[in-house]
């Protein structure tokens, strides 16, 4: 019998589940990253004990969804979901069901779920429970609805997404009926939120294979929720995908890669459209802004004049070059070119940031409070004279010296 090392307090839960006379297991996805030697994320306990029979055996709970039998059992500080088995009504949103129905019986809590990967149970006592072969499924690596693939995805738009994610995350492959059942209700990923989506999107695009957008894609999930992908001819989609591979493991490279070709599909420019898509899959404004600038700035001109390394760096935002730089680096390697240049030109920027030369105005070492001293009125004049010293010191990083910088604005407004 295969044995998983349950956590102490998980083990805990079951025990005093079973010692109190009701079925408890550890279940989903903590049961199939266990096999695969994973690190679970989450421990979910699934048991035939009542919401208020589970409530009534620990001191500290709380009604997470208890409607739906789920209740959290708080142990320290952590905590875990115990979950009744249970039947699902039917689904009216392509999302949700209508109602839940209490059972006694594992095998119509497992009968339920998404994929069979995702049905197994443990418990030390009858090791795995494995009514739809997922252990199989692992070995051989895909990804299989549980029963009837066309009713899991019907129930649940969502599992269709999830099952590329699985598939990106895990590396496996999608079962040949599960395919065809999710490109044909594709679709109905209309009615699935934003946010639902994005956070699917996300999961993908910081697996091992961020690359599988194209899987996506050859389900028709693309062309309902990001035809900016879509559209892109085979070759594009190839390397947004080769780029994604290379670039850091951050969710604003990987959209700044999977929508770097688009600027070819339209007349907008890819950064333009960066802000655009996923403001419209509403992520976060640190990723939006990011992914855009990346794409804004990414092909910026390569060089180890350190007088054009500060101005860049000013016209990007001093936070933004490395970054910059990195993306740019994984968008050579990507075309095969060599990377000494970018690496020497972030090299640069490195020795610039620890020299502490001024790359913006909030390093200048003279401030307008001390112009309007001098004599410079408040307003548009001075923010002249004070880009014209910036940049006077981008050149000249030795005349960041509030004497030095007096002397020249006097010379620019007496001019």
């Amino acid at each position: 019998m295969v044995r998983i090392a349950l956590p102490k307090d998980v083990k805990h839960i079951i025990d005093v589940l079973m010692e109190n006379g009701y079925e408890a297991y550890a279940v989903g996805g903590c049961v199939r990253d266990s096999i695969l030697g994973r690190e679970p994320g989450d421990w979910d306990i699934t048991t035939s004990a009542l919401p208020m029979q589970v409530k009534g055996l620990f001191r500290r709970t709380v009604d997470t969804g208890i409607q739906h039998g789920t209740v959290t059992v708080m142990l320290g500080r952590n905590g875990y979901e115990v979950t009744t088995y249970r039947i699902d009504g039917k689904y009216e949103d392509s999302r949700h069901p209508e109602s839940v129905e209490f059972t006694p019986k594992l095998e119509e809590d497992l009968k339920r779920r998404d994929f069979t990967i995702n049905a197994m149970a443990y418990n030390d006592e009858h090791g795995i429970v494995d009514i739809f072969d997922g252990v199989g499924d692992l070995q051989r690596k895909i990804i299989r609805c549980v029963g009837n693939a066309h009713d899991r995805f019907d129930e649940d738009a969502l599992r269709i997404l999830r099952a590329v994610r699985f598939s990106a995350q895990l590396g496996f492959g999608i079962e040949e009926n599960t395919a065809r059942a999710a490109k044909g209700l594709a679709v109905n990923l209309k009615r699935i939120s934003s946010e639902r989506i994005h956070t699917e999107f996300n999961k993908m695009l910081k697996s091992p294979h961020p690359d599988y957008f194209s899987v996506a894609d050859a389900i028709g999930i693309m062309e309902i929720v990001l035809p900016e992908y879509h559209v892109m001819s085979a070759e594009d989609k190839a390397f947004v995908g080769a780029l994604a591979r290379e670039c850091a493991c951050q969710l604003p490279e990987r959209y700044a890669a999977m929508l770097f070709m688009s600027g070819r599909y339209s007349e907008e420019d890819p950064a333009d459209t960066a802000k655009r898509v996923l403001k419209r899959l509403k992520l976060d404004n640190d990723t939006i802004n990011t992914a855009s600038m990346l794409l804004r700035f990414g092909m910026l001109e390569i060089t180890d004049d350190e007088p054009r390394i500060r101005h860049i760096i000013y016209e990007t935002g001093d936070k933004n070059i490395l970054r910059i730089l990195d993306f740019r680096a994984a968008y050579e390697k990507c075309i095969g070119n060599d990377i000494a240049d970018v690496r020497r030109m972030y090299d640069i920027c490195n020795m610039i940031f620890e020299r502490g030369d001024c790359v913006s105005l909030k390093n200048l070492a003279i401030t307008g409070k001390e112009l309007i001293a001098m004599g410079v009125p408040a307003g548009r004049q001075m923010g002249e004279i004070l880009n014209s010293l910036l940049m006077l010191v981008l050149d000249n990083p030795q005349l960041n010296d509030r004497e030095q910088l007096s002397k020249e604005a006097l010379k620019i407004l007496n001019s």
